[in-house]
């Protein structure tokens, strides 16, 4: 087995990604597409092949593909494109495979834009004893774990719905900062927005290409508060600014259950330069997409709802987030590209 060697642990940049995928240790069924590498993160895209399954597993000390078999109900060819339902459970298979030299590992995470149409989704490896997270010299094929909840969704091969972040060593936690709620609205009338429970399908390669009253209810400004219900899903902002400098990257990751039951932010990754002036932004908010669980919850503007954790990159990205344009750079309370804009 190879080893990688740095100079100081941390997330890999982008360059280093695209080393790694020049020499093979990332490889993929087709070629990669110009912008599948970001500052700190790989884009992974679906393969044609997936499965309909009835429950959720981890393999275990199995193959992905030898547990499936147990769980199956059919397989999907998404060559022509697929829509999966929600509230249904697929398994994907993914294009790209991994075989990590000695000293890294990697960890998933939904893109942006997936979690903010409600889809979950986790990554899963062969003989995996985790979701989402790779262990060191793993080599083998990636699988993604699909579940819709509000919305179905429309997808085809090289739709992207995860991305991989890669660590050398065991990098040291920076800083944690609390992220609280924004329930004063922006501009003083909408503090967030709900999705509606009988909307139509998704297509999650068509930017701007849904009219976003189909399928979200605006919320007002009522009294600083919120009372979130059950079963339903919300896009709520955060009330600070968001600012990732270009040597660190960012996770956001749930609070602790006793304080609060509800679930935030299913999209956890902030690559450098995010919110930075130097990546040509002016701040940007966080976009917490919301999900209670069995009881309703009244959340009050200011209240703690998630924290951000960050980690040193290994050296300086050859590029920074929002650099050529981003949906997402100096955003405020915003939808995914999916939609076109609130008017």
């Amino acid at each position: 087995m190879q080893s990688f060697s740095t100079s100081l642990p941390g997330i890999l940049p982008s360059q280093s990604i695209e080393a790694l995928i020049a020499g093979g240790a990332i490889a993929s069924d087709t070629p990669f597409d110009k912008d599948q590498v970001q500052p700190a993160s790989l884009d992974l895209r679906l393969s044609d092949r997936a499965w309909r399954v009835r429950a959720s597993f981890l393999p275990g000390r199995r193959t992905v593909e030898d547990r499936i078999a147990d769980v199956t109900m059919h397989g999907v060819d998404l060559s022509a494109g697929y829509v999966m339902e929600k509230g249904c459970v697929y398994i994907a298979r993914l294009q790209e495979r991994l075989s990590l030299p000695k000293g890294l590992i990697a960890r998933a995470n939904p893109k942006s834009s997936t979690g903010r149409v409600d889809v979950f989704v986790r990554l899963l490896t062969d003989r995996g004893a985790s979701f989402d997270d790779v262990e060191e010299g793993y080599d083998g094929p990636l699988y993604l774990e699909i579940a819709p909840q509000t919305f179905s969704i429309l997808v085809r091969p090289g739709t992207r719905l995860n991305q991989l972040r890669l660590k050398a060593g065991e990098p040291p936690k920076l800083e944690t900062r609390s992220v609280g709620v924004d329930l004063e609205g922006l501009d003083g009338t909408i503090v967030g927005y709900r999705g509606r429970r009988h909307a139509g399908v998704v297509d999650l390669d068509h930017i701007d290409g849904h009219d976003p009253r189909d399928f979200w209810e605006p919320l007002g400004v009522r009294r600083g508060e919120l009372l979130l219900d059950p079963g339903e899903f919300y896009i709520l902002a955060s009330r600070e600014a968001v600012e990732i400098p270009v040597m660190q990257a960012a996770e956001m990751t749930p609070i602790d259950p006793s304080v609060g039951e509800f679930r935030v932010h299913y999209a956890g990754f902030f690559d450098p330069g995010f919110g930075t002036d130097e990546a040509h932004g002016a701040g940007s908010k966080g976009v917490l997409e919301v999900r209670t669980h069995d009881t309703p919850f009244l959340l009050e503007h200011g209240q703690i709802v998630a924290r951000l954790v960050y980690e040193p990159l290994t050296e300086r990205p050859s590029r920074l987030y929002g650099e050529g344009g981003s949906h997402y750079q100096s955003q405020g309370l915003k939808l995914s590209k999916h939609f076109q804009p609130w008017s």
